[in-house]
């Protein structure tokens, strides 16, 4: 159900570059409803690299389940995984892809995390300030190996970006945040890391769990690993 808006910001979720009185931009706020109400996915840093774990949310029989994706391969050594309009991350996947590519060819070198975080948030910030244009409905979550060890970031419709040990987002993500809060240890596993996100899943999905309905991969030093059914 829609919830209705006080009467001194209708009018103000017209357009993107309007500011509602006190101090809003409301097509922000409806991508961010948007990211909440997508399939939920997590992400969490273990000693030895990155855990990503998405919920595909399968609605029908007959789609081939194998072509549902939510976890996307950046560079050799960072993965993502988004929640809300996939349309919209696939197309910023495309672009990271190629930026990293080009960081590269440029400099030598592999692009770090937190580089290719900030390119996705200028991106996403850009959208918020232009006539003519709707914010990106997708939040991602980030996860790599680089100089500085495990990373996960968290980039926001806004443009905004967070570092997490662990987080959830998507449907669900409330209860999925307060288990990683309680069971959440520093020093544990990417395999520990699997169990703990799949014990997670388990619990917020209940009855309708089911392990090919969840897509996971994992990131070391060795490169990314897709984990199977």
């Amino acid at each position: 159900m829609v919830q209705m808006l006080p009467q001194q910001v209708m009018g103000y979720d017209r357009a993107i570059t309007m500011f509602s009185p006190d101090g809003r931009l409301l097509q922000v706020e409806y991508a961010k409803k948007a990211v909440s109400l997508g399939s939920m996915a997590l992400g969490i840093t273990c000693k030895d690299g990155v855990v990503l774990m998405a919920d595909k949310r399968i609605t029908e029989n007959l789609i081939i389940k194998e072509s549902v994706k939510k976890i996307f391969i950046i560079d050799k050594q960072i993965i993502a995984t988004a929640a809300g309009y996939i349309s919209d991350a696939r197309v910023l996947v495309k672009r990271c892809r190629l930026f990293a590519q080009q960081h590269k060819l440029t400099y030598g070198e592999k692009i770090d995390v937190e580089g290719i975080i900030k390119y996705i948030s200028d991106m996403e910030q850009a959208y918020t300030q232009y006539g003519g244009i709707r914010p990106f409905g997708i939040s991602f979550l980030m996860g790599g190996i680089d100089k500085k060890g495990s990373q996960l970031f968290l980039t926001e419709p806004s443009g905004i970006y967070f570092k997490y040990k662990a987080k959830a987002i998507g449907i669900g993500s409330s209860d999925a945040n307060k288990m990683l809060e309680e069971k959440y240890d520093p020093n544990i596993t990417t395999e520990q890391g699997l169990k703990l996100a799949k014990d997670i899943f388990k619990k917020i999905l209940g009855k309708k769990y089911k392990s090919d309905r969840i897509e996971a991969s994992i990131v070391t030093k060795s490169g990314v690993k897709v984990i199977s059914e």
